[in-house]
């Protein structure tokens, strides 16, 4: 291997690994901040939703597609909201092309007959997709705050009364839940699942909102003011991610967000890879569009402090840490012949070995997110173990998919959005593979996926003849979090 391949491999390799590393720092600062908050009672004005004249009008949007498990269930539940029945509308946005389109309007004239204010609004095209059906509801609502759930959300009962006060204050734009999960336990793709979204809705939501950083609507379990929607631009199809865009742009225009981590509204995770894969590539594809969209405009804000744009920067860059990890997998093999090749540049594998403290600051910060939700001790710590490597590993088989993914949206390629096929299933023994909405084919990157597994047992095989141990068990999660990935998408097609 000539000096110029090794330098190059190795620079690429180093730059890869000092982008994980500066995202451990930025989550280490979110911790910081969340404990910190933690030990806060933080107290504003809030309305008094027992008076009419401090009881604004809502809209609840709940947008559709192609969602027959699982309309009848969110339509029963959103039928039982608590809120003055004549300030409250609901707006069915049913971008549906199949026979549940039916299904929805009967039971919405149900409702109506029960005396619901609720409307089945439907479109002659998907233009905007999701983006699309909110603005278009948006213009005939009648409310002045409006809140999104998907299709497999839950709201609890007293919901709106929980968070509408808040908008009290004025220059709040946007009031976010954390997300629950209905069938956390369902499989280890859920639990996985689970655990990552935990850490998101407690140390990056908390830890960036306590600060005043800019945090992201995620899309439904919120609620807007409409005065910020439209100040904002409205919403725009542009990205895959509507949420996140119109999120920066409100925050940019100097809206603030209010986040409710005591507020849980519970969901269905994906629980088939292949729907756990299209949720995936639409979440990181989105994060890089907006990266292109909005992080010129973050770092040439002239209010914002230097926190506020260094965590606004990391939290769009957020994707592109899967094309990080996968470079320094990639090369991780190759490192290890330069390694043994090249005695001389010994002092380059001492300096690249420090970033295992990324690794373990990650693991720090993710156990104190668990900890809050799942509780602590030693055996739920041991438990926490067990969950991070297997997270940890199965985060790494999914790198391929979600690079690509990344590389598409700082290409500015542009893709349809593919919703994520919903369930209504929480127990092991309910079946799946009746559901219609299933994508049947095998992606051609599940090939290379398989291929991956083998290139990382290889990996671990070279250890041996080399001598070299040190990268063992980071071979041995990219072989197990591939492999998973491999069979599972290949069992479920089966």
């Amino acid at each position: 291997m000539g000096y110029l391949i090794t330098y190059f491999i190795i620079s690429v390799y180093s730059l890869a690994l000092l982008g994980i590393f500066f995202y451990s720092l930025a989550q280490l600062n979110l911790l910081f901040n969340y404990l910190k908050f933690k030990k806060k009672t933080v107290e504003g004005p809030v309305w008094n939703l027992k008076d009419p004249a401090q009881t604004p009008y809502v809209t609840i949007q709940l947008p559709l597609y192609n969602e027959a498990y699982v309309v009848e269930r969110l339509l029963d539940n959103i039928a039982q909201i608590q809120y003055p029945k004549e300030k409250l509308e609901i707006q069915v946005l049913d971008d549906s092309t199949d026979e549940s389109v039916q299904d929805n309007a009967q039971q919405i004239a149900k409702l109506q007959a029960s005396g619901l204010d609720i409307v089945h609004i439907r479109r002659s095209n998907r233009e905007g997709y999701k983006a699309g059906a909110l603005k278009e509801g948006l213009v005939v609502a009648k409310g002045e705050f409006i809140a999104i759930f998907d299709a497999d959300f839950l709201p609890q009962k007293d919901w709106l009364l929980k968070t509408v006060p808040h908008f009290a204050q004025p220059e709040i734009g946007v009031v976010q839940t954390r997300w629950g999960h209905l069938n956390r336990d369902y499989s280890v793709l859920t639990k996985i699942q689970a655990f990552a979204l935990d850490a998101h809705f407690t140390l990056e939501q908390v830890g960036r909102n306590s600060k005043g950083h800019f945090i992201n609507f995620n899309g439904t379990a919120g609620i807007w003011r409409k005065q910020c929607i439209i100040d904002a631009g409205n919403w725009e199809g542009d990205t895959l991610t509507e949420d996140l865009d119109l999120s920066y742009r409100a925050q940019l225009k100097g809206w603030k967000f209010k986040y409710l981590e005591e507020v849980e509204t519970p969901a269905e995770l994906p629980m088939v890879i292949s729907a756990a894969r299209s949720q995936q590539f639409r979440w990181n594809k989105g994060g890089a569009e907006n990266f292109r969209k909005s992080a010129r405009k973050v770092l040439g804000a002239k209010n914002l402090p230097f926190k506020t744009k260094f965590h606004g920067f990391m939290h769009l860059l957020n994707s592109s840490m899967f094309l990080f990890v996968f470079t320094v997998a990639l090369l991780s093999i190759p490192m290890m012949f330069i390694k043994s090749s090249y005695p001389e540049l010994a002092w380059v594998f001492e300096v690249t070995s420090f970033f295992i403290v990324s690794t373990l600051i990650l693991f720090f910060c993710y156990w104190f997110t668990y900890k809050n939700i799942q509780g602590g001790g030693f055996e739920k710590f041991l438990e926490y173990i067990a969950l991070f490597f297997t997270f940890f590993s199965v985060a790494l088989g999914f790198s391929l998919h979600n690079s690509l993914a990344v590389l598409e949206g700082h290409m500015g390629k542009r893709s349809e959005f593919v919703r994520t096929p919903k369930f209504n299933i929480t127990q092991l023994k309910d079946s799946w593979k009746s559901n219609r909405y299933l994508n049947k084919k095998i992606s051609p990157n599940v090939l290379i996926e398989g291929a991956l597994m083998g290139y990382f047992l290889y990996g671990m095989y070279v250890a041996v003849p080399l001598n070299d141990f040190g990268l063992f068990p980071f071979h041995f999660m990219l072989f197990l979090g591939f492999g998973f990935v491999f069979f599972k998408s290949i069992s479920a097609k089966i």
